[in-house]
């Protein structure tokens, strides 16, 4: 047997391993096995959903498909949370995160797979259950990256973490991560991600916002004090109804003339409870809101200006010191989701090298201020994080919306669908090339 110098066995087997990563090589691998594995698993998991805190089968499913992959499992992990580590040398830890739960939502889709699962809710009550807000792909993209991870070892190195998270919806599940050790028991990250298929951007396509992609929320609770009188005598009381009126409008000066105009807030009142008869001035009300802000220093200037407005709307009203409308803000605050931008801006370079300029959805604005619980699982100063989305609806869909056809249904909605296949695909691929990025082989 004629023996090959040192130098060309190197070289022989850099080409063959970089070469399995090449865009061309890589989408092939990801469309083989979406096709033989991961659109099966999709529609398991999209007709078999659960609520938060309920995902027992859900996880057990994930554990079973991650470590089929090779990669140590452990579960229950703040409740029914997943964690499956997979070591390959010396390198960074790098996180990749995906929810799991489900909503209590009757599912209208007209899918053929779509979701007839009834369960009992939190309060016991029998609710139906679907996944409405495309928690089903993101498991299903997290299974897909560990099969590919773990066929291209040669070419990273490091620690894998891959987490399925419990009770997003509910707000709560990454803090129950955070309460039973994650960090502690399986190490703090270097690295994080997270992504979330979005019905308003093309599928396929990739948004990663440098800076807040979601917002912080409070809810906030005003309980106003009247002195209760009869409707035809007025005089003789003060009415809470007037009163809370005074300070719901009043609150939209807060965002109107307090806060910087391109500075993202929002408070509104969901609910306004008083008064039980026709002819009857009650002698209280209370109020409901909910305040979103994309920074901790926006959050404390709209919470005091709303115990502001509040107290002193009740000063106007005559009543006594000792009864003036009371805010509680609950302690359950959601921070505002917050990239690194320098690893973001690195990110979106590597993933332009790969995919081409066409992947970033450059008409993409954030229109809304939905909040979400991936805060509570990366608060810690030393992890560097990166929150992404990734586009779930045919541009069709989005051409037949302009000309008058039905609209594209919101998360939530009852309608809510996505593309799977170029979803699930571009998932796997952009985490895949992500972690290559930075989980470079030494």
């Amino acid at each position: 047997m004629r023996l090959l110098p040192l130098t060309c066995l190197i070289s022989s087997a850099f080409i063959s391993t970089s070469s399995l990563a090449t865009p061309k090589n890589l989408a092939a691998a990801i469309q083989t096995d979406y096709q033989h594995h991961l659109e099966p698993l999709f529609k398991h998991f999209h007709q078999n959903p659960e609520l938060s805190f309920m995902e027992f089968k859900t996880a057990e499913r994930l554990a079973k498909e991650l470590k089929a992959a090779g990669f140590e499992v452990t579960t229950g992990v703040g409740k029914t949370g997943v964690v499956a580590i997979l070591k390959n040398g010396k390198g960074p830890l790098v996180m990749m995160r995906a929810d799991m739960d489900a909503l209590p939502v009757e599912e209208k889709s007209g899918l053929p797979y779509a979701s007839k699962v009834k369960s009992k809710d939190w309060n016991g009550n029998e609710v139906s259950v679907m996944h409405a807000c495309g928690h089903d792909m993101h498991i299903t993209s997290l299974v897909g990256t560990a099969r590919q991870m773990v066929k291209i070892k040669d070419q990273w190195q490091g620690t894998l973490m891959l987490i399925g998270q419990p009770a997003e919806e509910y707000v709560g599940g990454a803090q129950s991560m955070r309460d039973d050790n994650i960090w502690q028991r399986f190490g703090t990250p270097d690295y994080a991600m997270a992504l979330h298929v979005s019905s308003e951007i093309e599928a396929g396509k990739i948004v990663a916002v440098e800076g807040s992609p979601y917002s912080g929320v409070d809810s906030v609770d005003i309980h106003i004090h009247g002195v209760g009188a009869h409707g035809a005598s007025p005089h003789r009381g003060i009415d809470p109804i007037v009163l809370g009126s005074q300070i719901v409008l009043a609150l939209q000066n807060i965002v109107s003339r307090e806060i910087a105009p391109k500075e993202p807030s929002v408070i509104t009142v969901g609910s306004f409870h008083a008064g039980s008869k026709h002819n009857i001035i009650p002698d209280s009300a209370h109020l409901q809101l909910t305040v979103r802000n994309d920074t901790l220093e926006t959050r404390e200037q709209l919470i005091s200006a709303i115990k502001r407005v509040a107290t002193n709307m009740g000063r106007v009203a005559g009543l006594p010191e000792d009864k003036l409308p009371e805010v509680t803000v609950d302690p359950q605050t959601t921070p505002p989701t917050v990239n690194d931008i320098p690893l973001t801006q690195r990110l979106k370079q590597r993933w332009v090298s790969h995919f081409g300029a066409d992947i970033l959805d450059q008409n993409y604005k954030r229109l809304g201020m939905g909040a979400e619980d991936y805060p509570f699982l990366i608060m810690n100063p030393t992890i560097q994080s990166v929150y992404f989305q990734i586009g779930g609806t045919p541009k069709q869909d989005f051409e037949r919306e302009k000309q008058g056809g039905d609209p594209v249904p919101s998360h939530h909605s009852p309608l809510f669908k996505i593309a799977p296949e170029p979803a699930i695909k571009a998932g796997v691929e952009a985490t895949v090339v992500a972690l290559l990025d930075l989980m470079p082989k030494q």
